[in-house]
């Protein structure tokens, strides 16, 4: 090869390792004064979840912040996992919807050790405020089962059997709704729980469950309590199915305030429903702010919730999710 073609590769090689070099300097200026949060989703199955991501998805966009979402699929392996993805991209704050209160703890000390904070998004994990996680951002779900047995009280009289449908089992939300529910139960002896059965948190296993339930205890049943309003949804078809009226041979309460559960309290099928705020948009990223100006913040921070029953439904059924 003559000399002048090895002149020309050379420049051509230095040209090339000149302009990598500006585009990674470029990646670099950009990365550095970029601003990404991550949001690692338990699930997307339901209309609770969907419109909790979305109110997210919106509040990230209205103030130009870069959103990163990942759905755990009802998993605690992949939400561990994902939480590691996150990481490995190098997103400034995580918020963590968790789906277990124990399972997360791997995915907290990661963050922990790669130095990204964590706020828990309406559901407690295992750990330390201030410590493993910065703070935790949800409804009273303690509260929540509180008032739904002080309605079904006042709308029996103070006497029911009922039939409890929880949640996921090992959740703090599940943990915390029958713990209200029977801390109010104790003040009407004529109240009672009997039977008590995961639905986990879905509409299809719920139905499933009542269902059997229904053919085991029959006119017994008098009441549900259910922990969200899928499984309420799902017990309404159950006990129709078994040829009792929902609304007048059994009265059921649940927790969320979803659309769907709304337009059943307005027909009557369900008796009231506690809502559970799914919209945390504007109160997690005021919460980051907060955090970026290097405020102390308090280990919980509450969402508030309303009440919807006969009086009300109709009216916030088009502002439902």
């Amino acid at each position: 090869m003559r000399s002048r073609d090895l002149l020309r590769l050379a420049r051509g090689a230095r040209a090339a390792l000149l302009l990598g070099a500006t585009l990674l300097s470029g990646c670099a200026k950009r990365d550095a004064n970029r601003f990404v949060v991550g949001f690692s989703q338990m699930e997307s199955d339901n209309p609770w979840r969907l419109a909790e991501t979305k109110s997210l998805r919106d509040e990230a966009a209205k103030r130009g912040i870069q959103l990163v979402v990942t759905d755990a699929q009802g998993q605690t392996a992949k939400q561990v996992a994902d939480v590691e993805d996150l990481i490995a991209r190098h997103v400034n704050v995580i918020l963590l919807a968790p789906r277990e209160f124990d399972g997360l703890v791997p995915a907290l000390q990661a963050a922990k050790a790669a130095k990204i904070p964590v706020i828990l998004v309406d559901r407690a994990a295992a750990g330390t405020p201030g410590q493993d996680y910065v703070t935790l951002l949800a409804s009273n779900f303690v509260e929540q089962g509180r008032r739904a047995a002080e309605w079904l009280a006042a709308q029996t009289n103070g006497k029911a059997n009922i039939v409890e449908l929880s949640g996921t089992p090992g959740a703090s939300v599940a943990t915390d709704r029958a713990k209200g529910f029977r801390d109010e139960l104790a003040k009407h002896p004529g109240m009672k729980i009997i039977a008590s059965q995961t639905g986990n948190f879905s509409r299809a296993t719920a139905q499933g469950v009542m269902q059997n339930v229904a053919q085991s205890l029959g006119a017994q049943i008098t009441a549900v309590y259910a922990h969200n309003d899928e499984m309420a949804l799902g017990a309404v078809q159950a006990l129709i199915a078994a040829g009792r009226k929902p609304g007048t041979d059994v009265t059921i309460v649940s927790v969320d305030g979803e659309r769907a559960a709304l337009e059943a309290v307005a027909r009557g099928d369900l008796g009231a429903t506690v809502e559970s705020n799914p919209r945390f948009g504007p109160l997690a990223f005021d919460t980051i702010d907060r955090l970026r100006k290097g405020e102390t913040l308090p280990p919980k921070i509450l969402i508030t919730d309303r009440f919807f029953d006969k009086s009300n439904a109709k009216q916030f059924v088009a502002d439902a999710y």
